[in-house]
Parts: C-alpha cells; sequence; structure tokens
C-alpha cells in the first residue's frame, strides 16, 4: 500500500489553518529560520518550488505550543 504525503505550497497554507493566523510572510519567515526553530522538517524543495509536509507541519505546531511558544 503506498502512503501519500499531504503537501501544500507555501501560498497555500495559511488558508488550510485559518485559526493560526500564519501569513504568507510569516511561513517565509520560519522556513528562513528552520533550522533555529525546527520548521526544516516541514519544508520539501523540489528545486525552487518549496512545499510543506502537512503532517509534519501539524507536528511542528503542537512542538510549538507544547513549549508555550507564540507563533
Amino acid at each position: 500500500m503506498e502512503l501519500r504525503k499531504r503537501l501544500s505550497t507555501v501560498k497555500n497554507l495559511p488558508g488550510l489553518y485559518p485559526d493560526a493566523g500564519f501569513t504568507d510572510s510569516s511561513i517565509r519567515w520560519n522556513i528562513f529560520n528552520g533550522r533555529e526553530n525546527g520548521f526544516n522538517r516541514c519544508v520539501i524543495r523540489v528545486g525552487r518550488k518549496i512545499l510543506i509536509d502537512l503532517d509534519r507541519f501539524e507536528e511542528w505546531l503542537d512542538s510549538q505550543a507544547a513549549e508555550g511558544v507564540e507563533l
């Protein structure tokens, strides 16, 4: 059985999680600072295209909430 990854573009991600208050800019900031904040584990790069693994993104969100980090 093949499992498919749930992926999103940076532009579409805020619309998938409207209550989280993310913008395109805040997602890009998290990508840029991914090594420091752990967001790099959510990012898949295909050439110049940047995709976000939604399962890993949700895990990252949970870890941020558990650590009491303000988003």
